[in-house]
């Protein structure tokens, strides 16, 4: 039992450390609620931001603006939400869109789990630059600033 264990917290470490030196993402094929697909794949050359949030996150909330900021001011920077309490698909939909979501929603089950995996906290945010790795995937708030500094080459491509 403890070695399995210590395979996981090492087979975790790992996967940590990738992430962090820049890794090759999973690649992700994904439906929002419009039918629409994204494909990691289909979006090299683009800087892609992944956010998960839950209706029940007050920080999740707060930042859901200022994500919809962002997306709106950098249209060539694919920005997707990822609801992770969506066993009422009509309620979540009601709930981003008054709460000004109004980038591509993904509603997570578990097909959506096994390939963005699950995030360890709510809100995690992570960026895929255009090249598809993963170049920031943390917990906690962001906001347009950060987005900017994080996609420095969105401010480039503004427009």
């Amino acid at each position: 039992m403890k070695t399995k264990a210590l395979l996981r917290l090492l087979q975790a470490a790992l996967a940590l450390a990738a992430i962090s030196a820049g890794s090759s993402a999973l690649a992700f094929d994904v439906s929002d609620t419009q039918g629409r697909h994204y494909r990691l794949a289909d979006l090299k050359g683009r800087w892609v931001v992944v956010n998960f949030w839950a209706t029940w996150c007050v920080p999740c909330l707060q930042e859901i603006p200022e994500i919809a900021e962002f997306a709106r001011t950098y249209p060539r920077v694919t920005v997707i939400g990822v609801a992770m309490d969506a066993e009422n698909p009509a309620k979540v939909k009601q709930f981003a869109q008054k709460t000004g979501h109004d980038y591509p929603l993904v509603l997570a089950d578990d097909a959506v789990e096994k390939q963005l995996g699950e995030p360890k906290a709510l809100p995690t945010t992570r960026v895929y630059d255009p090249t598809g790795k993963v170049v920031y995937d943390r917990p906690g708030r962001v906001s347009v600033k950060a987005l900017e500094e994080i996609t420095k080459m969105a401010r480039e491509t503004k427009g």
